[in-house]
């Protein structure tokens, strides 16, 4: 295994902010620094020149000035077993580069700890502890050599079963305890119940299925169970009730309960994209269809808010993306419903601390740091669709007032649409600039022709506007 050095992690800013937390923490000045640790599995020896490109790959963040860390290390990595998304990439980037002798390539992040005073107390080491990792995903090692256990291979445990036809409930419940399945009483029971029915017994796999069907995510058993209310067994279970609002209203909705996102009937547009035959890029007419998707996060969040949070936004962008021929996220909105935030120095009198389990952090934490991990994961794109209802080779002046164009703001030159002040100057010329491309935005089906005389809207983050209104 190779050790290497990378940047510094942290920015001084968020150094000291970091620094001002644990002092309030522990009433103790502590002194912190971190750089990265990449560390990196050989299937082979690597020679001069691949170790020279492995040294360019890692080189990569602010400028390394050469500082010697002092005082205690504590170093933050993946939690052994898992593959984060960071190695995943840069294992790929490397052996693109011709880099095939290595297996894998992790990274972690290590602070050096300076006291002013005595060494931390069992106490205080807990709180950095707590600061410096997120307890779902990484570990904290306390030597660079530790991070061997990165690259362990398990061997694979054989598959066991669990007599439940001789031992019955208490067979299930030692298995519940000795796999941490976290299976309550009725459902052991229908376990029980079910196995007796098949006349066999489970494996722990599917015990193991069985028990992470119930996550915080769906809750697929229950959704799908039995609804009985006073003694009466209703039509619909829970996921029924829901399906059958679609049911009664199917009008424009494509696809609904088969992928892991909706479909409702948009409406044809014009895009601006290649040619899947010659690959020029041109105007091209299609339908242009809504998609939208639903993703809860809350325990994770609860535990870990900034990656919890950013974890749930990965993964409504990949169901987004996933859906029939795939999509591109246009707007994203967050919600979080805490309990109250008994602000220091600021509480209410209605705020009651009604405790929490001591596994997940408080409401005011949950509210400081979650929407910080949603905003970072999910950046809102652009538009990036140009809409129009004139067909290829009509002419500009056969456009209809509904279907607006675009044009660059304050641009010399050909007039799409009608003139509107600029929302701001012309950008400088540049190379930069002139690579821009035009800035599209969605056009709309209206009962009402659009006239010049509304105002403009629809500036983009590159300062681009729509000459008229496009909602």
């Amino acid at each position: 295994m190779l050790v290497l050095r990378g940047a510094p992690a942290l920015s001084d800013f968020r150094l000291r902010k970091l620094e001002r937390r644990l002092a309030a923490d522990t009433g103790r000045k502590l002194t912190f620094y971190a750089e990265f640790r990449h560390f990196v599995e050989l299937e082979q020896t690597l020679d001069e020149g691949e170790r020279a490109v492995l040294d360019r790959l890692l080189r990569y963040g602010p400028k390394f000035t050469g500082h010697e860390p002092a005082g205690e290390l504590f170093l933050v990595v993946p939690r052994p077993g898992t593959l984060s998304p960071w190695s995943s990439k840069a294992t790929d980037i490397a052996r693109n580069c011709g880099l095939g002798k290595i297996r894998r390539i992790e990274r972690g992040t290590a602070y050096w700890l300076a006291a002013a005073d005595d060494p931390l107390s069992a106490e205080h080491r807990q709180a950095v502890l707590a600061a410096l990792h997120d307890r779902m995903t990484q570990r904290v090692l306390f030597d660079e050599e530790d991070a061997a256990c990165l690259f362990h291979q398990a061997e694979p445990r054989p598959c066991l079963t669990v007599d439940v036809l001789a031992g019955g409930r208490a067979a299930l419940e030692r298995a519940n305890g000795d796999l941490g399945l976290a299976l309550s009483g009725d459902e052991i029971d229908y376990l029980v119940e079910s196995f007796a029915g098949l006349n066999r017994n489970p494996t722990d796999v599917e015990l193991m299925m069985f028990a992470q069907a119930n996550s915080e995510h769906c809750r697929h058993k229950i959704f799908n169970a039995d609804w009985i209310i006073d003694g009466q067994p209703q039509r619909h279970s829970l996921f029924g009730m829901i399906r059958h609002a679609t049911e009664q209203s199917p009008d424009k909705v494509l696809s609904a309960y088969r992928d892991n996102a909706a479909v409702i009937q948009g409406w044809e547009g014009r895009r601006f994209m290649p040619s899947p035959e010659d690959g020029i890029y041109g105007e091209h007419d299609e339908d242009i269809h809504i998609l939208m998707k639903v993703e809860t996060h809350n325990h994770p969040t609860a535990i870990a808010p900034d990656p919890g949070a950013a974890t749930g936004s990965g993964g409504e962008i990949r169901d987004e993306g996933a859906t029939g021929r795939g999509s591109k996220p246009k707007a994203g909105l967050c919600g979080f419903s805490v309990s109250n935030l008994r602000i220091p120095g600021l509480e209410r009198p209605w705020e009651k601390d009604h405790g929490r389990p001591g596994r997940i952090v408080s409401a005011l934490d949950i509210m400081l740091e979650g929407p910080i991990g949603r905003c970072c994961a999910t950046r809102t794109r652009a538009f990036a669709s140009a809409h129009s209802g004139r067909r290829p080779g009509a002419s500009s002046a056969g456009r209809t007032p509904s279907t607006p164009r675009l044009r660059r703001s304050g641009a010399p030159g050909r007039t799409r649409g009608p003139t509107r002040p600029p929302r701001r100057p012309w950008p400088p010329s540049s190379a930069a600039a002139s690579r821009r491309s035009w800035a599209t935005s969605r056009s709309r089906p209206s009962t009402r022709p659009r006239t010049s005389s509304r105002p403009a809207s629809g500036a983009c983050a590159a300062g681009w506007t729509c000459p008229r209104s496009a909602s």
